[in-house]
């Protein structure tokens, strides 16, 4: 194995949980807490439970996992998850991880294991350097539509190697958002300015003070011309004249706020402390997070996929669903294991099976070869136990399955 794959999820349940609950007993190790927390199923209005797990960058393998917390917070728990990970396995390879891993206290917390994480682009040195790098230094890279940038870093302490990496699809899509946004600003602040335009102010420093506080908070717009109106009014009762202000202007983009967002479109950062380029290139560095990272991201997807219902949770007791979360793991494990041993056996006969869409393909998803085997069924004819609706494609896929799947259809001794 020369990558390991870190992320944590969240799986929402319904009911009350309390709190007494889930208390433990004398002796006993607490168990999971039910409770509200950040959702990644957008149901916060429901409590929950996280589940983190590590899945090999070969086949997807899930390796470890642990239940935890609804409330928990990845940042502290990810640096502990990958130390207990290296303690079961005899590991070597590199541990790669999202964003909430990238810590000063969770990559001085590491050591010396290797890692390739994302960069937060809160981190002040993160949000220069995307913003900085010109356009003309990015080179190619292997991977279509992307291209990078290295450069040297010292964070926590720890020498790096950063790649600013420029997506050329995120990169237009996150153009035509800013413009969408842009427009919001515009339409938002549009209003505030024609109500600033109604309202009077003793003198023209108050009025010229309210014009410049109006735009202070939008991100992409100033005021253009700006005009104090000195105008005349008779107070009422009182038949004296008096002056007063008010504001007239109009709004225009500012170029100053708008061009760090037209600079960082489309970018986003990955470090690593393995200095060797040759150990670790660019290039591979890339594939490694952005396609090998996907990996436990299927797994979580298969996970809470309705069609397999393990995301239904019907279990009262917390000590339950933490054991459910392993029943869970090891239902991920068989599935990953047999769609890989499937894909190896047609990459090495170097032939393949129909996908949906008719096409020939080296890498179908178990999912589908199932459905490839409904309607299938046992009977008994003379006392002799056959089965029916083995038509010749489905015959042809067994082929790739091994004996123990074939003597299931009653095709092998």
């Amino acid at each position: 194995m020369q990558t390991a794959h870190l992320d944590a999820s969240s799986f929402y349940v319904h009911g009350e949980y309390n709190y007494a609950e889930m208390e433990a007993k004398e002796g006993e190790t607490r168990p999971i807490r039910i409770t509200y927390g950040y959702s990644r199923d957008k149901r916060p209005d429901l409590k929950q439970y996280t589940m983190k797990l590590i899945c090999a960058g070969d086949g997807d393998i899930p390796l470890w996992m642990k239940m935890g917390d609804g409330n928990e917070s990845e940042q502290k728990q990810f640096a502990q998850t990958i130390r207990e990970f290296k303690k079961s396995f005899k590991f070597e390879g590199i541990i790669v991880a999202d964003a909430a891993l990238y810590t000063q206290e969770n990559l001085q917390y590491l050591g010396n294991v290797e890692w390739i994480s994302r960069v937060p682009l809160t981190i002040k040195a993160a949000k220069n350097i995307v913003t900085e790098v010109d356009i003309n230094d990015f080179v190619a890279s292997n991977q279509e539509g992307y291209s990078y940038v290295e450069v040297k870093q010292n964070y926590g302490t720890i020498e790096q190697r950063w790649l600013v990496v420029e997506s050329q699809d995120s990169r237009n899509s996150e153009l035509k958002n800013l413009e969408r946004k842009i427009e919001k600003d515009y339409s938002k602040y549009q209003k505030k300015l024609k109500e600033l335009s109604r309202q009077r102010f003793a003198c023209k420093p108050d009025a010229l003070k309210a014009a410049n506080k109006l735009l202070k908070k939008s991100k992409y717009h100033k005021l253009g011309v700006i005009n104090i109106q000195k105008y005349l009014y008779a107070e009422e009762n009182k038949g004296s004249d008096k002056y007063q202000y008010k504001v007239v202007g109009t709004l225009r983009i500012c170029e100053e706020k708008v061009e760090p967002y037209k600079k960082q479109a489309g970018r986003f950062i990955i470090a690593t402390n393995v200095l060797d380029k040759e150990a670790v290139s660019s290039d591979k560095m890339l594939y490694t997070y952005k396609n090998g990272q996907q990996s436990v991201e299927r797994g979580f997807a298969f996970l809470k996929d309705p069609m397999f219902f393990t995301d239904s949770v019907f279990l009262k007791s917390p000590k339950r669903i933490e054991a459910l979360g392993l029943i869970m793991a090891l239902s991920l494990l068989v599935y990953k294991v047999a769609q890989r041993q499937i894909r190896q056996t047609l990459e090495r006969t170097g032939t393949g099976v129909k996908n949906q869409l008719g096409r020939l393909t080296a890498r179908p998803t178990l999912r589908w070869l199932f459905q490839c085997f409904q309607s299938i069924h046992v009977y008994r004819e003379k006392e002799v136990k056959r089965v029916s609706n083995l038509n010749k494609e489905r015959l042809y896929l067994l082929k790739f399955f091994p004996p123990a799947c074939q003597r299931y259809y009653l095709l092998a001794d």
